[in-house]
């Protein structure tokens, strides 16, 4: 896919209007567990990758550092990654902010999806529900996004 299809596919995507919002006020970061979603097609390395219409989602495993990025867009240089997993997955930043107390914790498991979609129905309707519930069942309470 060459750049050009890819900027005309982006160009069609359209933005969805989010109606109901709902604000609820967070407890202090010094108090909060923080979980990581990053948009970065990340897994494990024993874990499927994503396929180029995957809309599903993948859990990371705090503790493991064996995290690859399944980008399979032309327009995505993964060499800062491979140099740093931090550049897009702040795991150890994290952890740091925790241990110096200014976080309350960092999430046991943190969610990846792969961003290059033209269709977000699926991230959207699907994905986006299941690491919200997922997420709420470990008590999260502030999300760090990294859109990739």
């Amino acid at each position: 896919m060459t750049d050009l299809q890819i900027k005309t596919g982006a160009a069609q995507v359209d933005c969805p209007a989010i109606e109901n919002l709902t604000f609820t006020k967070p407890k202090p970061l010094n108090r909060s567990r923080v979980a990581i979603v990053t948009s970065a097609s990340m897994h494990h390395v024993d874990d499927d990758d994503f396929a180029p219409t995957d809309t599903g989602f993948r859990t990371l495993d705090a503790a493991r550092r064996d995290i690859v990025v399944g980008h399979w867009s032309p327009n995505f240089d993964a060499i800062g990654v491979a140099a740093d997993l931090n550049v897009v997955f702040p795991i150890d930043r994290l952890q740091e902010l925790a241990d110096d107390g200014t976080i309350g914790s960092v999430s046991p498991h943190h969610y990846a999806v792969a961003g290059n979609q033209f269709d977000l129905a699926g991230i959207r309707l699907d994905a986006g529900p299941a690491i919200a519930q997922a997420m709420q069942k470990q008590e999260v309470d502030v999300v760090l996004l990294t859109p990739v």
